[in-house]
């Protein structure tokens, strides 16, 4: 499994610290001035555009800017950069769905649920719910309510981008296949040089929509 993230932090254009959540408690509030000064030092420079920056120090910073706010995580161990890019972006869409528009104010405006989003969409460093119609179900603010309902929220299972709305089947079925193959190198004395097994999971699911 790759690496996960250290902690959160949301800046202004100025990189200082507007919100930040600490997922592992290795890093500090520090690092974020670290690497604004980073960045500030390869200005005009072509790898100034690079997303992930590292430091002498241990620590791999990976970052977006969206208006005038800077998204960056900080890590001490090898992540997965693209995992944690599109993580990014997808905090952005989420804030952009539950703010208009993430910018200094918003943030300012909202931190109580910045927070509780931050808490729900990364857990221990790894990234958890990014699904904006999700995350609407059991957090919600002045200006998106919700009514109680005694059952789990219907979208944790059927809310999602990827699954479209009224699909039914007669019956609950889960097909797994499990497809292995075996690669082996022998020399001519019949000694075995090098062997392994490749292996992959096929699953298809006909799930039963729920209304």
């Amino acid at each position: 499994m790759a690496g996960a993230v250290s902690a959160l932090f949301l800046l202004d254009i100025k990189g200082r610290v507007l919100v930040w959540r600490d997922f592992r408690g290795d890093v500090t509030a520090v690092q974020a001035e670290r690497f604004f000064t980073k960045l500030l030092d390869k200005e005009g420079d072509a790898e100034a555009y690079s997303p992930v920056v590292y430091d002498d120090a241990g620590v791999t910073y990976m970052f977006i800017q969206h208006n005038n706010i800077f998204l960056l995580t900080a890590s001490r161990q090898n992540c997965n950069a693209a995992s944690i890019l599109l993580f990014l972006h997808r905090v952005v869409d989420v804030f952009n769905h539950y703010f208009e528009e993430l910018e200094e104010e918003s943030l300012r405006d909202n931190f109580v649920v910045v927070y509780e989003l931050l808490d729900e969409m990364m857990d221990f460093g790894y990234p958890q719910y990014t699904e904006a119609k999700i995350l609407s179900e059991f957090i919600k603010t002045d200006a998106y309510k919700m009514e109680v309902s005694q059952r789990p929220p219907m979208a944790v299972t059927n809310a999602v981008s990827w699954r479209s709305e009224g699909i039914r089947y007669k019956k609950n079925e889960v097909f797994l296949d499990v497809v292995e193959s075996v690669n082996i190198l022998v020399n001519s004395n019949g000694q075995i040089v090098r062997s392994d097994v490749v292996g992959a999971l096929k699953m298809r699911t006909y799930l039963r929509f729920v209304a």
